[in-house]
């Protein structure tokens, strides 16, 4: 393809970023419609929405959310379909009654009395799926072992609802039902009740999504989900949706000067500008099939990218962080570029050599690749520590894939992680001292895959390998978090969730 038909694909794509995927408004209610006091609730109950942090706020009153009718204070959103909800809540304060409740909520109207389906966290730290199957109808639950959930998640698929808690950090555990009908246009929103009719209790909700997922007809790499980039503040635990788009973005690498992240779309690069709220299509020359894998050197002046050639196979490229022609480094593929040794001299990857996917490294000026694994099954993922001593990498080799580590001789390859979970594509934090990675569910996902679309967790743990901590619950996968996506200053993480509904929640570049 000539220069001219690239800069002219550029633009249009540069265009269509900038007129679809920035909203001109944000909703005073965030995801939410509108908010409305459900009974005969004394005190009228209130909603607002924090854009900076998108932060939900709710106090209500009512008697309670039980029987055979309730009384709260609900945000919602009219809803079709399947659906994921998820939320991270906190009721404030001491509180007055022990069964003050919080949580999500999909009812098939507004009246007091209304078919429900809810997920629940009570002040006392009581846990349960409620619902009520007919209008009038007296409420049933189904109670968790875990106590004082923050993590709540309420999903529609079908005519099943699972309800998913856990504490900060934990993994979820799960509870189905699947014999109530709300119908298919439900109201769907969080909500707060005092179980009180004279008390106003408050309560807030971070890191909350209404995801939409795949249906069922999907098919796999030919069509997509809209994509939202988050930054995730480590120390908070809040992750905010910075961008958002109707097609498919994958793999936000962080780029040195903490200004900037490179993403993948569509078979080009695109560099975003963190302060602009805005990409812009990052020249990559004649390589304008690029894929998922790409990863920025140490210094900050290079950039290997993965890229098919005529063939259709990947082959790794190298070009300048400022954009221009790249240079052919591998000379064959499938080659998936990973990472770059922190002195410059190497780059690792994932390379499939006679059907068998092993990691290799290939001088970065170019040269003979080294086979570094040779065991059966995919090892992929390799990345360098920052002090260039080890070569972390993911494997299939022992049942499921789990976190390895080598020498960077490819010697002494040890295993980190050792669960039921299936995990993928370790990042080192800049100070080296700890590993972020994706875990997809086995009850999902075969060992040797990572697919769109799919419930997944990112997990931290020592670098030396240790217990694991979640630190997002999220719906995506496949170009989730395949680059590195650690801030230079180790304190925030990109990365991309999916759902085919978006919403104006984020401020809009100026």
């Amino acid at each position: 393809m000539s220069i001219k038909l690239f800069l002219f694909f550029g633009l249009f794509f540069c265009a269509l970023f900038n007129a679809q995927f920035l909203y001109s408004q944000q909703s005073q209610f965030g995801i939410f419609d509108k908010q409305s006091d459900i009974g005969n609730v004394k005190n009228s109950g209130t909603a607002s929405y924090d854009s900076i942090n998108q932060r939900y706020a709710l106090s209500g009153s009512g008697s309670n959310v039980w029987a055979t009718h309730d009384e709260f204070h609900f945000l919602w959103k009219k809803m079709k379909g399947d659906f994921i909800l998820r939320t991270r809540a906190f009721l404030v304060g001491k509180g007055v009654e022990d069964h003050r409740k919080l949580g999500w909520m999909i009812r098939t109207s507004l009246d007091t009395d209304s078919k429900q389906v809810s997920a629940v966290v009570h002040g006392d730290g009581l846990t349960s799926l409620q619902y009520r199957k007919t209008t009038g109808g007296t409420t049933e639950e189904k109670k968790f072992d875990i106590k004082a959930a923050d993590i709540i998640q309420l999903e529609r698929k079908g005519n099943t609802y699972t309800m998913s808690v856990a504490r900060n950090g934990d993994l979820l555990v799960s509870q189905d039902l699947t014999d109530v009908d709300l119908g298919d246009d439900v109201y769907v929103g969080i909500f707060i009740c005092a179980h009180n009719k004279d008390v106003t209790e408050n309560a807030l909700f971070d890191n909350t999504r209404i995801v939409v997922p795949a249906p069922t007809t999907l098919v796999p790499y030919k069509q997509y989900l809209g994509s939202d980039i988050e930054i995730l503040d480590l120390e908070t635990q809040i992750s905010r949706i910075i961008y958002q788009s109707p097609v498919s973005i994958q793999a936000p690498n962080w780029m040195v000067d903490g200004k900037n992240l490179l993403f993948n779309s569509d078979g080009l690069l695109y560099k975003y500008d963190l302060k602009k709220n805005k990409p812009g299509v990052f020249n990559t020359g004649s390589a304008i099939l690029n894929n998922n894998d790409h990863v920025i050197s140490f210094d900050g002046k290079w950039l290997a990218i993965s890229s098919s050639d005529q063939t259709g196979n990947s082959i790794g490229w190298v070009l300048p962080i400022k954009g221009g022609e790249p240079r052919q480094l591998t000379p064959i593929g499938p080659s998936y570029m990973h990472g770059w040794s922190p002195d410059g001299k190497f780059i690792v990857f994932c390379g499939a050599r006679n059907n068998e996917y092993d990691v290799y490294r290939i001088p970065a000026k170019g040269g003979k690749e080294e086979r570094l694994t040779n065991t059966p099954g995919l090892d992929d993922g390799p990345e360098y520590s920052p002090d260039g001593k080890f070569i972390y990498f993911n494997s299939v080799r022992s049942g499921l894939m789990q976190i390895w580590r080598m020498k960077a001789d490819g010697t002494e390859q040890t295993q980190l992680t050792n669960d039921d979970y299936n995990n993928w594509f370790p990042h080192i934090s800049p100070d080296g001292k700890w590993i972020v990675y994706i875990t997809f569910l086995k009850s999902e996902v075969a060992p040797g895959d990572h697919p769109f679309y799919k419930h997944v967790y990112l997990r931290i743990m020592p670098v030396d390998g240790g217990p694991s901590k979640v630190i997002a619950y999220l719906y995506g996968g496949q170009g989730t978090i395949n680059t590195p996506s650690w801030s230079p200053d180790g304190k925030h993480l990109a990365f991309v969730s999916n759902t085919s509904l978006l919403f104006p929640i984020f401020p809009t570049a100026k």
